[in-house]
C-alpha cells in the first residue's frame, strides 16, 4: 500500500510563494513517477507537473511554466512543488499522484496515476 501526504499549503497574495511538499511511504518510491495536479471548485482536475522516477526528466503545464519547481529526494520519500509568483488563478486544491509505471516520463493524465493523497489548499489573494 501506498499513502501520500501533502503539506504545506497556505493563503498567500499575489507573487508571492509557497512550497508544497508530498510525503510517501512505501518500498519503492525510487521507482515511482510522480505528479501534481490542481482542482479548482467547478473545475476539472487539470496537471501541474510531474518528475520522472529517477528526477532526471520533468515537465510542467503551460500556465505554470517558469514559475513552478518539482523536485524529489529519494532518500526522504518526498517530493515537493516550488510555486513562485503565484497567481490568484493558481487557487485551488493541490494533490500528489505516484505512478507505478516506471515510465521515462510520467504521464499528465490523472487516470494514469495510481495512487492519490487527500490534497492541501492553496489559496491566492489578490
Amino acid at each position: 500500500q501506498v499513502q501520500l501526504v501533502e503539506s504545506g499549503g497556505g493563503l498567500v497574495q499575489a507573487g508571492g510563494s509557497l512550497r508544497l511538499s508530498c510525503a510517501v511511504s512505501g518500498r519503492s518510491f525510487s521507482s515511482y513517477g510522480m505528479g501534481w495536479f490542481r482542482q479548482a471548485p467547478g473545475k476539472e482536475r487539470e496537471f501541474v507537473a510531474a518528475i520522472s522516477w529517477s528526477g532526471s526528466n520533468t515537465y510542467y503545464a503551460d500556465s505554470v511554466k517558469g514559475r513552478f519547481t518539482i523536485s524529489r529526494d529519494n532518500a526522504k520519500t518526498t517530493v515537493w512543488l516550488q510555486m513562485n509568483s503565484l497567481k490568484p488563478i493558481d487557487t485551488a486544491l493541490y494533490y500528489c499522484a505516484a505512478d507505478l509505471g516506471r515510465r521515462p516520463l510520467p504521464p499528465s493524465a490523472a487516470y494514469e496515476y495510481d495512487y492519490w493523497g487527500q490534497g492541501t489548499q492553496v489559496t491566492v489573494s489578490s
